[in-house]
């Protein structure tokens, strides 16, 4: 993919960032994680959405940072930001509260429903690959109004009919278990090959848009479960040779993130 016009090849991660900052228009306050959803929240700031809040689980609300964070917990957030708060403080009133419109986070497996694996493939109890786990990942899921989920990979084991192990469950898993969340749960999910979508609780992700050279069929064969698709799927337009380089020169200019 050439990038309309840019001299060079766009990669998946610079995709991945740009389609996933677009969804952010119109939405003032985001709970992002580290990696893509930094990429997306800062790239929408330049672009899309100039009055957005970005909040990080270390705290810090507003963040201004001078370059991109490489963790939660990097000084380069603090300078600049409008304030900074202590987990309580965080987690039982700017999330509990019902202040984030949209937590962006990354997962290894999600299913049909918007639950997500972040803490191990394969057998739980005798696992091939352990993650990271949760972090405040089950707190952005049920007290955000939407979820975002950026995924690198498209595959049957990354878009899986059953999830090896349920690290943070959506509104549907959560509701059966007798647990009402603030939010809808995930809304958007953008991968390698386009964007799945679905309205909140009791709706599967459907497919409502492919990247340019991808097609519907090829979605489905990479996806865990029976993918249905929109009346209509869409063709996401490709990165403009604007927004690869703010993505490179501005946003990203060291590689922290972008491959």
């Amino acid at each position: 993919m050439d990038g309309g016009g840019s001299a060079v090849p766009v990669t998946s991660s610079e995709l991945l960032s740009v389609v996933a900052s677009r969804e952010l228009a119109g939405r003032r306050t985001v709970f992002a994680g580290i990696g893509l959803p930094t990429l997306a929240a800062e790239l929408a700031r330049l672009t899309v959405a100039p009055g957005i809040d970005v909040v990080y689980e270390s705290g810090v609300c507003g963040a201004h940072p001078s370059h991109l964070p490489e963790t939660i917990a990097d000084a380069v957030l603090i300078t600049g930001a409008e304030a900074v708060v202590s987990m309580p403080a965080l987690f039982g009133s700017v999330l509990q509260g019902g202040h984030i419109d949209v937590g962006f986070l990354g997962a290894a497996q999600i299913d049909r429903w918007g639950n997500l694996n972040t803490s191990v493939i394969g057998d739980p109890c005798r696992p091939s690959v352990r993650l990271p786990g949760s972090g405040g990942a089950v707190e952005v899921m049920a007290n955000a109004r939407e979820v975002f989920v950026v995924m690198r990979r498209h595959t049957p084991r990354s878009f899986a009919a059953a999830l090896d192990f349920c690290t943070t469950p959506g509104p549907d898993r959560a509701l059966a278990d007798g647990i009402r969340p603030l939010g809808v749960g995930v809304t958007r999910v953008v991968t390698e090959l386009g964007v799945l979508a679905r309205e909140g609780v009791g709706d599967e992700l459907r497919l409502v848009a492919v990247h340019p050279g991808v097609t519907v069929e090829q979605v489905r064969a990479a996806t865990g479960w029976e993918l249905e698709a929109a009346d209509r799927v869409a063709t996401t337009a490709p990165p403009t040779p604007a927004e690869l380089r703010l993505l490179r020169d501005d946003v990203d200019p060291n590689r922290v993130y972008l491959r």
